[in-house]
Parts: C-alpha cells; sequence; structure tokens
C-alpha cells in the first residue's frame, strides 16, 4: 500500500498543477526555488586540484581547475562565457541551446563492452549485436586517448550525481567533461545530490567528446566513434560524438546489467501516479510518446524514461526528462512546452533570426531535444517513487498502420508483446534513421539491454501476476493505412485511450476481438471514433490492410524464433 506521506505529497502535487494552470507565471518562481536549493558548488583551483576531486586515481593529473557539480546559475554564466552555444529566447525564459554537429542521436553500432574473461560481467551479459565485445587491450587504447585528451586541458568538469531514487537501488556516478554544457546535461537528467561526497563512487564515465579514436580500424571497430564501457574497472570513455543521449543510456544500459542481479527489473518507461496511488507504466521506445503522454495534468509525473521496479513498487532512475521538440506547441503538449525555461537545455533545435526556437523547422534534425530538471513539470512526484503499478501500457509506434490504438492483453500477451518490443524507429532518433522504420526491440528497448530479454520477461511476469498489474498495447503509430498514406495517431485520440485505461473506463466496454493479432479491442470509447478503434474499418482497402496485417503477424512470428529457446515460450501467445 501507499503510505499516507506519499499519497499527500501526491494531492498537493496535483493541486500545484492546477494552481500553475491559472497562473503562467507561478511555475518559473517554483522552477527558481527548487533549482536553488541545489547548491554544492566547488571550484578547486592549484596543482592539486585533481588529487582533491579524486579524478587522479583516473590518470587525469594536469587540469589546475575543477568546477564540480556548479549551481544552474554559475553553469549559465560558464555556458555563455566558454561561448558553447547560444541563449534562445523561449516563451517561458532564456534557455541555453546547443549544437551538438553531425551526431544528433546515440550511435549504437559505436557501443563497446570490455569481455573480462571469466568475469561476471561475461558470464551474465547478452553478447551480440546489442553488447559488442572488446579486449581489455582495445579499451586500454580508448581509455588512453580520453585521458590524454583530458590532461590537455587546464580546467575540467566533474559531476557527481545519482541514478535511482530509490535508497537500496542507487548509484552514484561521477562525469568527468570538457565543457559546461554537458554538466548541464547531467546535472538536468541525473539525481541530484544533496552534499558533496568525493568518495564511494559507484561508476565514472570520461566524456572526452572532441577527441577519436584514430586506430578504429586497427582496433577493428566500426568508426573513429567509440562509446566504451569496463564494467569491471568501473570506468566508460566516450569519443568522438558530442550528443548529450549519449551520456544517460549509457547508464541506463548498466543499470540493465545491475538490477537483474538482485531480481528487480529495470523499465525503458516512463511513470506517473493518479491521486489514488495508481501508478502506470508506460514503455516504448523513442518516438513513442512516453514523455508527451506520462506528463498528465491529471496525474504526477514520476519520471518519462527509465525506472525500476522492486520489491517496494516503482522507482526513477532519473532527476529530470529529455523530450523530443519536434512540431511542439503549448496547444498540443503545454507541460513540455512550458518546461522550456530557464536551466533547461535545448539540444540541436532550430532558431529563428531573433533567436526564438522554432520546433518546426527539422532541418538539422528531426531529433530536437531538451533536457530539463523534473521539476519543471508542475505536479510532479517529488519522492519520484509510487506503489506498484496498477497499470502497464505498452506503446508501439506501428508504421504499417494495422494495430488497433488499444487492445487489452493477457499476461501472455504481455510478455510476448514485451520481449517482440514491436514498433518504429522514428526519424532522426538513430544515425541513418530518416522516416519511420518497422523494428522489433525487445523489451522496447533492445539497444539498452544488457542481459537476455527472456531475463527481463521473467522478471516482469512475477511482477504482473503478484501485483495484479493490467496490460494494454497502445499505437501511437499510423492509422487508416501504412506510412505515406495513412495518419499519424493524433494525440488527442491517444489521450481518450490513455485516460479510458487509467480511470478503469476501458473495462466497460465491450470488447471484439482480432482475428489476426488475437488483441481485445474495445468497440467503442468515449472521444474516440469506432472506425478508429478497429483498424481495419479505418482502411478503404479492406483487402490491402488483410495483407498488410497477414504481413506483420508473419514479421512477428518469425522474429520470435529466437526467443524460444528460454526457459519460458510465449509463441502460443503471439498472432494466431
Amino acid at each position: 500500500m501507499i503510505s499516507q506521506v506519499a499519497r499527500t505529497a501526491i494531492k498537493r502535487s496535483i493541486a500545484g498543477r492546477s494552481a500553475a494552470r491559472a497562473l503562467s507565471t507561478a511555475p518559473n518562481a517554483d522552477f527558481a526555488d527548487a533549482a536553488s536549493q541545489y547548491n554544492i558548488s566547488r571550484t578547486i583551483e592549484g596543482a592539486d586540484a585533481t588529487s582533491q576531486v579524486g579524478i587522479d586515481s583516473l590518470g587525469i593529473k594536469n587540469a589546475t581547475t575543477i568546477y564540480k557539480n556548479l549551481t544552474y546559475d554559475e553553469l549559465f554564466e560558464h555556458e555563455k562565457a566558454n561561448n558553447e552555444g547560444v541563449v534562445a529566447g523561449a516563451e517561458y525564459g532564456e534557455t541555453f541551446t546547443v549544437d551538438t554537429g553531425k551526431f544528433t542521436g546515440r550511435s549504437p553500432k559505436d557501443k563497446w563492452i570490455v569481455r573480462n574473461v571469466g568475469s561476471d560481467s561475461d558470464k551474465n551479459l547478452w553478447w551480440g549485436d546489442v553488447n559488442q565485445a572488446i579486449t581489455p587491450e582495445i579499451y586500454e587504447d580508448l581509455y588512453e586517448t580520453a585521458i590524454n585528451h583530458m590532461n590537455s586541458k587546464e580546467k575540467l568538469y566533474v559531476a557527481d550525481v545519482y541514478c535511482g531514487a530509490s535508497e537500496a537501488s542507487k548509484r552514484k556516478v561521477r562525469f568527468v567533461h570538457e565543457l559546461a554544457w554537458q554538466q548541464h546535461f547531467v546535472t538536468n537528467m541525473f539525481i541530484r545530490p544533496e552534499e558533496e561526497c568525493n568518495r564511494d563512487i559507484d561508476f565514472t564515465v570520461i566524456n572526452a567528446c572532441a577527441a577519436t579514436n584514430e586506430k578504429w580500424k586497427e582496433h577493428g571497430l566500426n568508426s573513429e566513434v567509440a562509446v566504451a564501457f569496463n564494467i569491471e574497472a568501473k570506468t566508460a570513455v566516450i569519443l568522438g560524438t558530442w550528443y548529450g543521449g549519449e551520456n544517460k543510456k549509457g547508464i541506463f544500459s548498466l543499470m540493465n546489467y545491475w538490477l537483474p542481479m538482485v531480481d528487480d527489473l529495470p523499465m525503458h518507461c516512463s511513470a506517473n501516479v493518479g491521486k489514488n496511488g495508481d501508478s502506470a507504466l508506460f514503455f516504448g521506445l523513442s518516438g513513442t510518446g512516453k514523455t508527451t503522454l506520462s506528463a498528465d495534468p491529471n496525474r504526477a509525473l514520476i519520471g518519462d524514461d527509465e525506472h525500476g521496479w522492486d520489491k517496494n513498487g516503482v522507482f526513477n532512475f532519473e532527476g529530470g526528462c529529455y523530450a523530443k521538440t519536434i512540431d511542439l506547441s503549448e496547444k498540443t503538449e503545454p507541460e513540455i512546452y512550458r518546461a522550456i525555461t530557464t536551466n533547461a537545455m535545448l539540444e540541436n533545435v532550430a532558431l529563428k533570426d531573433d533567436n526564438v526556437p522554432d520546433y518546426f523547422d527539422t532541418s538539422k534534425t528531426q531529433n530536437g531535444r531538451v533536457s530539463y530538471p523534473i521539476f519543471h513539470i508542475p505536479g510532479y512526484l517529488k519522492e519520484q517513487q509510487a506503489a506498484h503499478p496498477k497499470h502497464c501500457i505498452f506503446l508501439t509506434c506501428d508504421a504499417y498502420g494495422v494495430l488497433p490504438p488499444v487492445s487489452k492483453l493477457t499476461s501472455g500477451q504481455a510478455l510476448y508483446q514485451f520481449v517482440s518490443g514491436y514498433t518504429s524507429k522514428v526519424a532522426g532518433t538513430e544515425r541513418g534513421i530518416t522516416e519511420p522504420t518497422p523494428n522489433f526491440s525487445p523489451c522496447f528497448g533492445a539497444a539498452f539491454l544488457t542481459v537476455h530479454p527472456t531475463r527481463y520477461a521473467e522478471l516482469l511476469q512475477t511482477k504482473l501476476e503478484t501485483h495484479g498489474t493490467e496490460a494494454f498495447l497502445v499505437n501511437t503509430g499510423w492509422s487508416g493505412g501504412g506510412h505515406g498514406v495513412g495518419e499519424r495517431m493524433s494525440i488527442k485520440d491517444t489521450r481518450a485511450c490513455i485516460n479510458a485505461i487509467l480511470d478503469g473506463s476501458i473495462n466497460d466496454a465491450e470488447f471484439e476481438t482480432d482475428e489476426i493479432f488475437g488483441f481485445a479491442m474495445p468497440k467503442s470509447l468515449p472521444g474516440v471514433s469506432g472506425d478508429v478503434l478497429n483498424p481495419r474499418n479505418a482502411w478503404a482497402d479492406k483487402n490491402a490492410y488483410d495483407a498488410t496485417a497477414k504481413k506483420l503477424s508473419g514479421m512477428f512470428k518469425e522474429n520470435f524464433k529466437k526467443y524460444t529457446d528460454g526457459p519460458n515460450d510465449y509463441t502460443n501467445f503471439g498472432p494466431l
């Protein structure tokens, strides 16, 4: 049961949302107050600066000035003084904006993990295309490149932050950067510490983004870019890419390794909670609506992207949000739009001549982003933890346009869909993705999984059955035809489907069964056309729908063959 303290906090949070709507300038004052509470800044100067901070043990010894855990005001001044970007005139306040060059998304083919033969990670990791192995010797070369680059700098930025709101599972992570905006990014995205501590660091990331691996061909890697992890050495290096998301997703991958080792479930999902303590999970890849749909004016936000589910309930890994800005407007996504103010940071967002953000200009990338501390969302849940979820929602962006906008899943179907992780990669989220591309991503986050997908499914099965959590599949992709023919589901329709799940009214609907996928589809829901609820009805050419649905069904079956050798085979819960 949720505690009375948490329940009171949720009610206050939701009440705060209503107050924020009544006076649009009120959030700015709230933001400033929350930001001012984060103040453990230190500037260490002198020949022994690196030893005072403790990064000399990494081999970084030449810097004579270390800026550690700067306040938001200090970061803003450093960013401007260093000419690291441009101050944008966002509607709700000045917001620093950066350009990350040609890397406007993650580079998954350049992520590597050291295979320390005989180690725990060697035995437990899901080796293959997602977790590509390199030798300790190659890692030493990459590490030396990063250290040499950092030793060429007189000034460095160091941030000690936490990943995980749960006291039992959190990890302290140290980031070493050369730019203020990079410290700004991790300050936004991770949980900000309340006091300084140089000891008990669980993992260190050295982000030498301006350096490249000139020996990549000799090493047998894919490019001069490298994002490499050594789990046993508790270090990682980033070379050649400036994209901010590499910082946060790297640590997410590690949480996906650490938590299953103690039978807890890491999840690529957003989460929110209602006033009665009814929490909900929203699984999905980038571009499927995790951030948008979890920012609900009637519910408190726990987090928008990465969570854990342990013996006590759900908890956020992060202290901020990383939202896509494409076509962003206050009308369609008010919570996110208003969060773009001082202390937020825009990434690869086009600016007009007067430096006002233009979220409809995608000439640079369709993956424009904003990172902001979670307290920029009025009504966020300060504890960032809640009771076991009542609802588990899988978000899929179906580029073929044949899946229903909402369907209720049996527990077996839920596990099949979870392991399948069908969606479409949305343009701009990865290098080379220029239009929606159908993709199966196990657990709705293959790029971040570090143990075998069926292990996460086993953990989810236990959680669903133990806590009676209901599961649903929600399609935020296309309707009436595939990409280029049909139209993308409107946020209005998707919101109506989500609301029906969360308030329980969907269970009052009459259902029909999808003849190919076996899903239970509601025949009617308030605010949603019946022709949309049954995807076949939305197609003008019914024969084309049938052929496309059978094609996707075959893709599901073929993909799932790789997951039939585990202790549990969920094949019978797939398409008919």
